[in-house]
């Protein structure tokens, strides 16, 4: 063994082993070098410009029947300013809102569209026993 040290508080032992240097650290301090890592990353796509959802509007999607309508309340849009930005009329665009149409795929791109985000997005999974 070349050596041991201390960085930052993670005890790092140095070993050589048939001729090749590695480094061996504690496991638990290499899951906080991975969580650290990973928290660069989503922090530099953020600085980058990319939107981060708060607590209160994942929660309502994860509980809602109508994404459209969440998403649309969150970017503070009415029925009629979502409609008309996406090229459809009120009333269908209530009517893909309240489930009684789907709407096709493009009038649901044009609306991800509008909305910022993608047409999967917008898709509620239904569960067959329901």
């Amino acid at each position: 063994m070349a050596g041991d040290n201390v960085l930052n508080g993670i005890d790092i032992r140095r070993v050589t082993i048939d001729g090749k240097a590695y480094v061996q650290i504690g496991e638990e301090d290499f899951e906080d070098l991975i969580d650290g890592l990973q928290a660069d990353v989503i922090l530099a796509r953020i600085a980058a410009g990319e939107e981060t959802w708060p607590h209160e509007l994942v929660v309502e999607l994860m509980n809602t029947d109508s994404p459209i309508r969440t998403y649309r309340t969150y970017r503070n849009l009415t029925v009629s300013e979502l409609a008309a930005a996406a090229g459809i009329s009120q009333p269908y665009l209530s009517e893909i809102e309240a489930g009684k149409k789907t709407g096709s795929v493009d009038v649901l791109k044009r609306i991800a569209g509008v909305l910022k985000v993608d047409l999967d997005d917008l898709v509620v999974e239904r569960d067959a026993h329901q």
